[in-house]
């Protein structure tokens, strides 16, 4: 069980689907506008899953359902392209000659 100044995750829908404006594409208006947000948990009880307030980083306090303690960062670049290193060393020996 999450306590009082454990680091979390937030979840909340800022704007419900039938709330965003007509002028975006279909498909974007289909769906909700969704947050995500990390912070330190501000209840002193709390389980997964209910509205909990946290502060986040920055001083922000935001009220969202509880998804996470300890939230790790899951986000990457993508796969290695073998090409990217290709331009680098081309545009390095282009700028800089043989020194490279």
């Amino acid at each position: 069980m999450p306590e009082k100044g454990d680091y979390v995750e937030i979840y909340d829908i800022v704007l419900a689907s039938e709330d965003r404006t007509a002028n975006i594409p279909s498909d974007t208006k289909s769906v909700h506008y969704e947050m995500w947000v990390k912070g330190f948990l501000l209840n002193s009880d709390a389980e997964i899953g209910d509205i909990v307030e946290i502060e986040t980083i920055i001083g922000r306090r935001i009220k969202g359902v509880l998804e996470r303690v300890n939230p790790a960062y899951t986000h990457s670049f993508g796969n290695v392209l073998p090409e990217v290193f290709e331009i680098g060393k081309t545009v390095r020996r282009e700028l800089f000659g043989d020194k490279y």
